[in-house]
């Protein structure tokens, strides 16, 4: 399997695509004026404490105060029952100041969620301050290679002191002394980050994540990465500094490219983006998928389409659904689409089939960065699953809502806003002493009121006894109007 990643840098924002045999699997954009936020470390201050949620908010320099729930405070903390958490109300106080990590961006009308588990990632750790527990990255499936790591990690025990760490992915290539460089870099950094604390006033930002060209290379990098390609001289030297001094173990290639032709458009990339923003997706077979996402949920339907099959119509729907599976495992990575997700694939008449196609979509899903959680077939034919949600969806950060529809995906036929006209002239008429009343609307809405409409309209005259004038608002959306007394 080939696996590259192409980085396009502009001052305005850097995008990064990360593709297999050239197929466009996860893009992550980060812009100048909009940062996200996830693992920025913030001195905060509590303004207001909910005992009937269990949570506070936190005040920590943004637009909207951040959540931060009680079980991001204290895993269990009870002397009574090992089962019964500790009560928000005993742990935290309106004006106390408080050490906090984003590990959620705000999204949409949602603040930020905070956790006061502290997690600083490097190379090959996660260093965890307020914890002493030593565990392994659970993608290390192999039981003898866990144990290896962690007696290797456990002989710089001197080093850790009373501090905890878990043993990332990267880890595997990664010797005695690169392990040790980065327990004393993490020792040396939440060093720096205390004393910025002591230094900095509530509500202000202490540690922040490295750039979005620098976490490539941090944690992107695996073993079937081949080459990085950068088109900024700029960003390329930068990251040739952090790989030579922190991936000291990779051989991965980072190119400048400097051609003239945009390296997104070099490997379709921009094509894809644009696709994603699309409900359709097309299926090679003649198949499709309808995705829509709301704030509640995403819901993602399986269609035949074209796809007629060759034996009987069974085999056509398991074939159209096993292909779905990873075509939907691939949206998923595309858009990052997180929370509740309902998959209605078609209707299969066979366990078995269904048996099948559920275990493809989790195996679909395994190269999956963000965390899954797959539920079986239900009653109604649909899986339901769930994937954690860290940033915004790729919609949400390119998009914005529909000012004609305001999101509703719909408006109002010409004919409907017509007789929401006749409606108001009456009003307009039963009210006022009017000599003339002025209609403004949209051209559609015009053309139906002088053509179809014009016998409506001239027997409304005639009953309101005031003559009716009829104009066209190029600037007008097909649902507005106005009616004027003249």
């Amino acid at each position: 399997m080939s696996k590259e990643i192409l980085i396009n840098v502009t001052p305005q924002e850097t995008r990064v695509a990360i593709l297999e045999n050239g197929v466009l699997l996860e893009l992550y954009i980060e812009r100048s004026r909009n940062k996200g936020l996830v693992g920025n470390i913030y001195k905060g201050r509590v303004c207001r404490v909910l005992p009937g949620m269990e949570a506070a908010f936190v005040e920590v320099g943004m637009e909207r105060a951040a959540f931060l729930h009680v079980s991001d405070i204290v895993p269990f903390a009870s002397s009574k029952d090992a089962n019964e958490r500790a009560s928000i109300s005993s742990l935290l106080h309106e004006g106390e100041d408080i050490l906090v990590q984003v590990i959620k961006d705000p999204m949409g009308t949602k603040g930020a969620r905070l956790t006061a588990h502290i997690t600083i990632p490097s190379r090959y750790l996660v260093f965890m301050p307020n914890s002493n527990n030593v565990g392994v990255s659970t993608r290390i499936e192999d039981e003898e290679e866990r144990t290896r790591l962690r007696d290797m990690l456990m002989k710089h025990e001197d080093l850790m002191g009373d501090s905890g760490f878990i043993i990332r992915t990267a880890a595997e290539s990664a010797t005695h002394e690169s392990m040790a460089q980065d327990i004393m870099f993490l020792n040396k950094l939440w060093e720096s980050i205390g004393e910025n604390t002591k230094k900095t006033k509530a509500g202000s930002v202490v540690h922040e994540d490295l750039p979005l060209s620098l976490r490539v290379l941090r944690d992107m990098i695996d073993d079937d990465l081949e080459k990085i390609r950068v088109d900024s001289r700029e960003t390329w030297r930068r990251m040739q500094n952090f790989a030579e001094r922190y991936v000291t173990e990779s051989n991965i290639v980072i190119e400048h490219y400097p051609g003239e032709r945009p390296v997104f458009d070099l490997y379709g990339v921009e094509d894809e983006i644009q696709k994603s923003l699309d409900r359709k997706v097309h299926l090679k077979s003649g198949g499709y998928l309808i995705i829509d996402q709301t704030e509640a949920m995403t819901t993602i339907d399986v269609n035949t389409g074209a796809f007629v099959g060759h034996r009987n119509l069974e085999e056509t729907i398991f074939k159209t659904n096993l292909e779905a599976t990873h075509a939907i495992a691939r949206q998923l990575r595309l858009r990052n689409l997180g929370g509740i997700i309902i998959l209605d694939f078609i209707d299969m008449v066979e366990e078995e089939h269904r048996r099948q196609v559920l275990r493809a979509l989790e195996k679909a899903l395994e190269k999956d960065h963000a965390r899954t959680s797959v539920c079986e077939v239900s009653s109604l034919g649909l899986v339901e699953m769930t994937r954690k949600r860290t940033r915004e969806s790729l919609e949400h950060i390119l998009c914005e809502v529909c000012p004609t529809c305001s999101g509703r995906g719909s408006i109002k036929t010409a004919e409907t806003v017509c007789y929401e006209i006749f409606r108001e002239i009456l009003r307009e008429a039963r009210q006022f002493d009017a000599k003339q009343l002025l209609v403004l609307a949209a051209q559609d809405v015009i053309d139906l009121l002088v053509d179809e409409e014009s016998n409506s309209l001239a027997e409304l005259e005639d009953f309101i006894d005031v003559p009716i004038r009829l104009q066209v608002e190029a600037l007008y959306t097909q649902e507005q109007y106005d009616v004027v007394i003249m």
